[in-house]
């Protein structure tokens, strides 16, 4: 997946905004201030500049995708547990992507309070 479609999908979820609270370097996606993916760059496989996203996941499920994908890898600079980092590089099918992003979306959805949270689940 293109790294223009991965920015155009995570901010085509109900109310996510984009900051930079890192640096213009990381491009953060929130929703309701918490965050739930990170757009980066960073060396692959002796390419310089590879696109990288950081997703929440669920611990077994993180553990699951990085025996299937090489390219999922424990999150850089995050907690490797809830975390993962997919590497842009074309081997992961979009479709993998964009459900990946759900997934995280959906879990930082179910940790706001219900009130805020009603409205923007994905089911």
């Amino acid at each position: 997946m293109q790294e223009k479609a991965v920015i155009k999908y995570a901010l085509g979820l109900p109310e996510a905004e984009e900051d930079y609270p890192f640096g213009p370097q990381a491009r953060v996606f929130k929703v309701r201030g918490k965050m739930f993916a990170l757009l980066g760059h960073q060396e692959w496989q002796g390419v310089a500049d590879v696109a990288m996203l950081n997703l929440k996941s669920d611990p077994n499920e993180a553990l699951m995708l990085r025996d299937i994908f090489p390219a999922i890898l424990p999150g850089y600079h995050m907690n490797k547990k809830h975390w993962n980092s997919v590497m842009l590089d074309g081997s992961v099918p979009p479709a993998e992507v964009t459900r990946m992003i759900d997934r995280s979306y959906a879990l930082v959805v179910r940790s706001l309070p219900k009130a805020q949270r009603q409205s923007m689940e994905i089911r």
